[in-house]
Protein backbone atom coordinates (compact mmCIF):
# COMPACT_ATOMS: atom_id res chain seq x y z
CA UNK A 1 0.00 0.00 0.00
CA UNK A 2 1.44 3.41 -1.02
CA UNK A 3 1.73 6.07 1.75
CA UNK A 4 1.29 9.81 1.07
CA UNK A 5 4.40 11.90 1.72
CA UNK A 6 4.07 14.88 4.10
CA UNK A 7 6.05 18.15 4.11
CA UNK A 8 7.10 20.60 1.38
CA UNK A 9 8.76 19.73 -1.89
CA UNK A 10 12.00 21.41 -2.92
CA UNK A 11 10.11 23.51 -5.45
CA UNK A 12 7.70 24.79 -2.80
CA UNK A 13 10.56 25.65 -0.45
CA UNK A 14 12.39 27.47 -3.27
CA UNK A 15 9.26 29.52 -4.04
CA UNK A 16 8.82 30.49 -0.37
CA UNK A 17 12.49 31.49 -0.09
CA UNK A 18 12.21 33.58 -3.25
CA UNK A 19 9.15 35.39 -1.87
CA UNK A 20 10.91 36.07 1.46
CA UNK A 21 13.95 37.42 -0.40
CA UNK A 22 11.75 39.68 -2.50
CA UNK A 23 9.97 41.03 0.59
CA UNK A 24 13.29 41.78 2.30
CA UNK A 25 14.56 43.57 -0.81
CA UNK A 26 11.38 45.66 -1.07
CA UNK A 27 11.59 46.56 2.63
CA UNK A 28 15.20 47.73 2.28
CA UNK A 29 14.41 49.70 -0.88
CA UNK A 30 11.38 51.25 0.81
CA UNK A 31 13.51 52.38 3.76
CA UNK A 32 16.08 53.85 1.38
CA UNK A 33 13.36 55.81 -0.44
CA UNK A 34 12.00 57.16 2.85
CA UNK A 35 15.50 58.11 4.04
CA UNK A 36 16.28 59.84 0.74
CA UNK A 37 13.04 61.80 0.93
CA UNK A 38 13.71 62.91 4.51
CA UNK A 39 17.31 63.86 3.71
CA UNK A 40 16.13 65.95 0.76
CA UNK A 41 13.61 67.70 3.00
CA UNK A 42 16.33 68.46 5.57
CA UNK A 43 18.59 69.80 2.82
CA UNK A 44 15.79 71.95 1.43
CA UNK A 45 15.38 73.57 4.86
CA UNK A 46 18.97 74.83 4.64
CA UNK A 47 18.54 76.01 1.06
CA UNK A 48 15.24 77.79 1.74
CA UNK A 49 16.67 79.61 4.74
CA UNK A 50 19.72 80.73 2.73
CA UNK A 51 17.43 82.11 0.02
CA UNK A 52 15.44 83.97 2.69
CA UNK A 53 18.58 85.44 4.28
CA UNK A 54 20.08 86.64 1.01
CA UNK A 55 16.72 87.81 -0.32
CA UNK A 56 16.06 89.91 2.77
CA UNK A 57 19.53 91.48 2.60
CA UNK A 58 19.11 92.26 -1.08
CA UNK A 59 15.70 93.90 -0.56
CA UNK A 60 16.28 95.84 2.66
CA UNK A 61 20.10 96.09 2.88
CA UNK A 62 19.91 94.58 6.36
CA UNK A 63 20.06 91.19 8.05
CA UNK A 64 16.76 89.70 9.17
CA UNK A 65 16.52 89.80 12.94
CA UNK A 66 19.17 92.53 13.04
CA UNK A 67 17.21 94.99 10.85
CA UNK A 68 16.93 98.24 12.84
CA UNK A 69 14.15 99.46 10.52
CA UNK A 70 12.13 96.23 10.37
CA UNK A 71 8.94 97.87 11.67
CA UNK A 72 9.12 100.37 8.80
CA UNK A 73 10.36 97.95 6.13
CA UNK A 74 7.79 95.22 6.67
CA UNK A 75 4.14 95.25 5.67
CA UNK A 76 1.71 96.91 8.11
CA UNK A 77 0.40 94.32 10.56
CA UNK A 78 -1.31 94.08 13.91
CA UNK A 79 1.65 92.01 15.11
CA UNK A 80 4.28 93.84 17.13
CA UNK A 81 7.45 93.93 15.00
CA UNK A 82 10.76 93.87 16.84
CA UNK A 83 13.65 95.92 15.41
CA UNK A 84 17.25 94.73 15.68
CA UNK A 85 20.22 96.90 16.61
CA UNK A 86 21.59 97.09 13.06
CA UNK A 87 25.16 96.08 13.87
CA UNK A 88 25.28 93.53 11.01
CA UNK A 89 25.22 90.55 13.37
CA UNK A 90 22.40 88.13 14.16
CA UNK A 91 22.85 88.16 17.91
CA UNK A 92 21.71 85.57 20.43
CA UNK A 93 22.07 81.82 20.77
CA UNK A 94 19.82 79.78 18.48
CA UNK A 95 16.21 80.88 18.95
CA UNK A 96 16.87 82.49 22.34
CA UNK A 97 13.64 84.21 23.32
CA UNK A 98 13.48 87.91 22.29
CA UNK A 99 16.95 87.79 20.69
CA UNK A 100 17.72 88.74 17.08
CA UNK A 101 18.05 85.04 16.31
CA UNK A 102 14.50 84.60 17.60
CA UNK A 103 12.96 87.55 15.73
CA UNK A 104 14.67 86.59 12.46
CA UNK A 105 11.73 84.24 11.72
CA UNK A 106 9.26 87.09 12.09
CA UNK A 107 11.20 89.29 9.68
CA UNK A 108 11.62 86.74 6.88
CA UNK A 109 7.99 85.60 7.17
CA UNK A 110 6.49 89.08 7.11
CA UNK A 111 8.76 89.85 4.13
CA UNK A 112 7.28 86.83 2.34
CA UNK A 113 10.47 84.78 2.05
CA UNK A 114 9.32 81.91 4.28
CA UNK A 115 5.95 80.53 5.29
CA UNK A 116 4.97 80.20 8.93
CA UNK A 117 3.67 81.95 12.03
CA UNK A 118 4.86 85.57 12.26
CA UNK A 119 3.52 86.21 15.75
CA UNK A 120 6.51 85.58 18.02
CA UNK A 121 4.22 84.71 20.93
CA UNK A 122 2.19 82.10 19.04
CA UNK A 123 2.55 78.34 19.16
CA UNK A 124 4.68 76.90 16.36
CA UNK A 125 6.66 80.10 15.86
CA UNK A 126 10.09 78.39 15.89
CA UNK A 127 10.21 76.12 12.80
CA UNK A 128 10.88 72.38 13.04
CA UNK A 129 12.47 69.99 10.57
CA UNK A 130 11.00 66.64 9.49
CA UNK A 131 12.78 64.97 12.43
CA UNK A 132 11.01 67.24 14.92
CA UNK A 133 14.17 69.20 15.70
CA UNK A 134 14.31 72.98 15.69
CA UNK A 135 15.82 75.09 12.92
CA UNK A 136 17.86 78.15 13.85
CA UNK A 137 20.10 80.93 12.55
CA UNK A 138 22.66 82.92 14.49
CA UNK A 139 25.91 84.84 14.25
CA UNK A 140 29.08 82.79 13.91
CA UNK A 141 30.25 84.03 17.33
CA UNK A 142 27.35 82.09 18.88
CA UNK A 143 27.89 78.89 16.88
CA UNK A 144 27.01 75.85 19.03
CA UNK A 145 29.65 73.74 17.24
CA UNK A 146 33.33 74.61 17.67
CA UNK A 147 35.53 75.55 14.72
CA UNK A 148 32.93 77.01 12.37
CA UNK A 149 33.74 79.85 9.98
CA UNK A 150 31.71 82.23 7.86
CA UNK A 151 29.51 85.14 8.84
CA UNK A 152 26.52 83.32 10.32
CA UNK A 153 25.24 79.77 10.56
CA UNK A 154 22.08 77.78 9.92
CA UNK A 155 21.43 74.81 12.22
CA UNK A 156 19.04 71.86 12.22
CA UNK A 157 18.68 69.66 15.30
CA UNK A 158 17.61 66.13 16.24
CA UNK A 159 18.75 64.44 13.01
CA UNK A 160 19.48 60.70 13.09
CA UNK A 161 23.03 59.55 12.45
CA UNK A 162 21.92 57.74 9.31
CA UNK A 163 20.45 60.92 7.86
CA UNK A 164 23.02 63.42 9.08
CA UNK A 165 25.83 61.76 7.12
CA UNK A 166 23.68 61.76 3.99
CA UNK A 167 22.82 65.42 4.61
CA UNK A 168 26.50 66.37 4.84
CA UNK A 169 27.15 64.64 1.52
CA UNK A 170 24.30 66.58 -0.10
CA UNK A 171 25.33 70.03 1.18
CA UNK A 172 29.07 69.78 1.80
CA UNK A 173 31.92 67.28 1.52
CA UNK A 174 30.57 64.23 3.36
CA UNK A 175 32.98 64.69 6.28
CA UNK A 176 31.01 65.68 9.38
CA UNK A 177 33.99 67.11 11.29
CA UNK A 178 35.29 69.50 8.63
CA UNK A 179 34.08 71.76 5.85
CA UNK A 180 31.23 74.26 5.84
CA UNK A 181 28.85 71.80 7.56
CA UNK A 182 29.77 70.38 10.94
CA UNK A 183 27.93 67.84 13.09
CA UNK A 184 27.84 67.53 16.87
CA UNK A 185 25.64 66.32 19.72
CA UNK A 186 21.90 67.04 19.51
CA UNK A 187 20.57 69.79 21.77
CA UNK A 188 24.03 70.83 22.96
CA UNK A 189 26.65 70.97 20.20
CA UNK A 190 30.29 71.10 21.25
CA UNK A 191 33.18 69.63 19.32
CA UNK A 192 32.47 68.32 15.79
CA UNK A 193 32.12 64.55 15.47
CA UNK A 194 33.95 62.65 12.73
CA UNK A 195 31.90 60.62 10.24
CA UNK A 196 33.36 57.35 11.52
CA UNK A 197 32.08 58.09 15.02
CA UNK A 198 28.51 58.89 13.97
CA UNK A 199 26.12 56.25 15.36
CA UNK A 200 23.08 55.65 13.15
CA UNK A 201 20.58 55.26 16.01
CA UNK A 202 21.74 58.43 17.81
CA UNK A 203 20.65 62.00 17.04
CA UNK A 204 22.76 65.01 16.08
CA UNK A 205 22.92 68.75 15.43
CA UNK A 206 24.06 69.86 11.95
CA UNK A 207 25.18 73.44 11.29
CA UNK A 208 26.10 75.07 7.97
CA UNK A 209 28.21 78.23 7.73
CA UNK A 210 27.18 80.77 5.10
Amino acid sequence: MRHKQSGFTLIEIAIVMAIIGLLITLTIKGRELVDNSRAKSLANDFRDIQVALFGYQDRFRALPGDDSAASANLSPTSISIQNGNGNLRIEGDLNTYLSESFFLWQHVRLAGFLQGVANAEASGYVPLNTSGGSLGVTDISNAPISGMGGGYIICSDNISGRLVKQLDMMLDDGYTAKGSMLVSHANSGGEPIASGNIIERDFYLACLSV
